[in-house]
This record gives C-alpha cells, sequence and structure tokens, in this order.
C-alpha cells in the first residue's frame, strides 16, 4: 500500500520540477519577465502548501485513501488546463489546481508510516519513500526534455496527465484502510484549526519552521527553476544537455534520504548535523553562483545527494511533539516547507528581474541569494527555543 501511494508522490515531484526544462519555451511563448516565471512555478508549491493543514484535517476525518482519491483528480484536471492554456494567466491557474491535488501526496505517506511503522524506523522508511518518490523527479530530467524538445511544453503536461491518471488508478485498486468510526470519526474542522493553532504557538516552532521554508526550497528552487535556465543562458548547454544535468541531480537526489535516513541520531545530536549540513548546502550555492560550468555541473549534482539530510528533518518533527499531534505536526512542517518553496521560487524571479535591470548577472544574484536564505533559517533553527526532547 505504501508503494501504491508512493506514487501519487512522485507524480507530484515531477509536477514541482517542470518548470526547469520548460521555462525557455514557455518565456517565449507568452513573453514572461523572470519575475513572471518564478510565479509561475512557486504557485503548484503555494497551493500545494496552503492546503497541506486542511488535507491532514481530511486524513484525520476520512483516512488516507479517501482524501488522496478525491484530490488527486484536481492534478489530472490542472495539467490538462496547462496543457491547452492560451494565456499566461490560465496557465498559472492550471499551476494551483495542480497543487492543490497533489497537496495530500506526501502526507497521506509520512501519515501512513507514522501510524503503521515504529518511531526508531521513521527515518529510514521516509528515506526509502522520499528516495522512490524522487522518480519523478528523473522524469523531468532528460525524458521531460526530450519530450519539450521534440513537441512543446504542452506536450509534456499532457504525458503527466496521463501519469496521473495510472497514479489515481494504482491508489483506488490497491490501497485499503479501515473506515474511520462514525461515532469517533476524528476531531472536528473548527477544534482541529485550533490544535494546529496551538502548535504553532508551541516557542519551539518557529525555528523548525524557519529553516523548513529554505531547505527543500533551495533544491527545488534549483532543480525545479533555476538549473536549465542557468546551464543554457550561462554555459550554452542545449535543452537536451541541460536535462542530461538534471537527470544526473536527479538520481543522486534519489540516493541521498536513504543513506541520510540510515544515519539518523539523538534529537541533539541530530539537530547538530542539520545546521552544519544546511551551512554546507548554503556554501555550495555560493560556489555555484561563481563557478565555471563543469564545476556548476558537479556542485549542482552534489546538492541533489546533499538534500537528503532533509529527512532528519522529518524525524525532528517527529519527535518535538506529543504523540497525538504527529499527524498535526507533519502537516504543519510540509506546509512550511512548501509554502517555503513557493516564497524562494517568486524571491528568486524578484532578485533575476532586479539584478537583470542593473546590468548584473542575474543567476549570480539568485544563487547567492538562496545561500544567505540558508544560513538565515540556520541560524533561527540553531537560536531560537529547542523542543524539550533537546533541552533534557
Amino acid at each position: 500500500m505504501l508503494l501504491a501511494l508512493t506514487t501519487g508522490f512522485s507524480l507530484s515531484q515531477a509536477y514541482r520540477t517542470v518548470s526547469a526544462m520548460m521555462a525557455t519555451q514557455l518565456q517565449q511563448e507568452f513573453g514572461l519577465s523572470a519575475q513572471q516565471l518564478g510565479v509561475f512555478a512557486a504557485m503548484f508549491h503555494f497551493s500545494f502548501g496552503a492546503l497541506q493543514l486542511l488535507m491532514g484535517i481530511g486524513i484525520d476525518l476520512h483516512g488516507v485513501r479517501r482524501t488522496v482519491l478525491a484530490a488527486f483528480p484536481l492534478t489530472i484536471a490542472g495539467s490538462l488546463l496547462s496543457a491547452f492554456a492560451p494565456t499566461y494567466a490560465l496557465a498559472v491557474f492550471g499551476q494551483a489546481l495542480i497543487g492543490i491535488g497533489c497537496a495530500p501526496a506526501f502526507l497521506v505517506c509520512t501519515v501512513f508510516i507514522a501510524r503503521r511503522f515504529p518511531a526508531a524506523q521513521f527515518a529510514s522508511v521516509s528515506g526509502l519513500v522520499l528516495g522512490m518518490g524522487g522518480v519523478g523527479l528523473l522524469v523531468t530530467g532528460t525524458p521531460l526534455a526530450w519530450v519539450v524538445e521534440t513537441g512543446s511544453w504542452r506536450t509534456g503536461f499532457l504525458v503527466l496527465a496521463a501519469g496521473s491518471v495510472l497514479a489515481w488508478l494504482v491508489i483506488f485498486a490497491l490501497v485499503r484502510e479501515p473506515a474511520p468510526p462514525r461515532a469517533h470519526a476524528g476531531p472536528a474542522v473548527v477544534p482541529a484549526l485550533r490544535e494546529a493553532a496551538a502548535l504553532l504557538a508551541m516557542p519551539h516552532t518557529a525555528g523548525i519552521v524557519a529553516l523548513a521554508a529554505v531547505t527543500y526550497a533551495s533544491f527545488i528552487a534549483l532543480r525545479g527553476l533555476w538549473l536549465g535556465p542557468l546551464l543554457i543562458e550561462r554555459y550554452g548547454f542545449t535543452l537536451l544537455q541541460g536535462g542530461n544535468v538534471a537527470l544526473a541531480v536527479s538520481v543522486t537526489s534519489l540516493l541521498g534520504p536513504p543513506v541520510f535516513g540510515r544515519f539518523d541520531a539523538p534529537p541533539r545530536a541530530r539537530r547538530r548535523r542539520i545546521v552544519a549540513f544546511s551551512l554546507v548546502l548554503a556554501g555550495l550555492f555560493a560556489w555555484l553562483a561563481v563557478a565555471g560550468a563543469w564545476a556548476a555541473v558537479a556542485i549542482a549534482v552534489a546538492t541533489g545527494f546533499l538534500t537528503g539530510f532533509i529527512v532528519w528533518q522529518y524525524a525532528d518533527v517527529r519527535t518535538a511533539y506529543p504523540e497525538a499531534l504527529t499527524g498535526r505536526a507533519m502537516a504543519v512542517f510540509t506546509m512550511a516547507m512548501f509554502l517555503g518553496v513557493a516564497l524562494v521560487q517568486w524571491l528568486t524571479g524578484v532578485v533575476a528581474s532586479v539584478a537583470r535591470a542593473a546590468q548584473a548577472d542575474a543567476y549570480t544574484a539568485v544563487l547567492l541569494a538562496i545561500s544567505v536564505l540558508l544560513v538565515l533559517g540556520a541560524l533561527g533553527f540553531r537560536l531560537l527555543p529547542q523542543p524539550a526532547t533537546v533541552r533534557h
């Protein structure tokens, strides 16, 4: 059943990284600025992140299977709308629908793992799921680059829509779970929202959210938006060559989570490692800002593997809150992570536009901005109040 749920997560991974291979054609067809391209890429993540809490409540009330089967058809509809959109505005609306439809895709996996596996196995199993779900990133590397180059960006969305239909059918056929008892179907919406607000008010939540908003966002901003344009415009790569690099980055991103998941540590040591790897990641982005062509390829590939440490952030959330709040805490963490992706993609679009207006190198400005955001997130995670599991 977990493998079936992972098919939906894999499609969501593909959708969140399509912009890197479609960016050039999108800009040419609709005459987009860098800021508008950033909005297009960010809309998926904004709608995805904004719906996390409601999807978490839906899982509590109706279960994993019903929630994902009810939401995922919006992904299919949004992909078809994007494929046939005559205007930029409708293409952005299509991204919003896709984000809403994909919103429960990874959350159902984490809740399933939290409910079906011992706490000690959470990091390792989550790492495996993150790795398997990363197959969607492979699709948006060389394969999608070939589809876009031989057809168009619209053809890419049609292919993904067909894949989404298959994923929905797999989940429908293979995922089974007991129906929630009618008398105790779960918390009502208003009390559930109050519980979430209380969770956000806990002092240690601020540091968790600060780092959650920038770690995964840094990788997706690179892999999902700026990598293709960077390689094509700065280094003269073809679209297919850029797709090959994106494929290599995706492969290493598959390997990272399972490896890091096997080296989990007690809460205090885990937090030290999270800060250290966040700063290393910031250093790689700063280096990428000034690197030559082949060094840039090597750094991008290394970044794909290194972001596997994010699985430790999930394990940190798992131990930072009481057992009864695990599902809600996961929803809040995932919401912060993907709203952070939307914010970083929008912000880097603004940075690129400002840099170009000032006749500065847009990619240097974007990559340095991401590096600074990572440093700030790591400082917040380290200096803001710590969970009781760390303090004691």
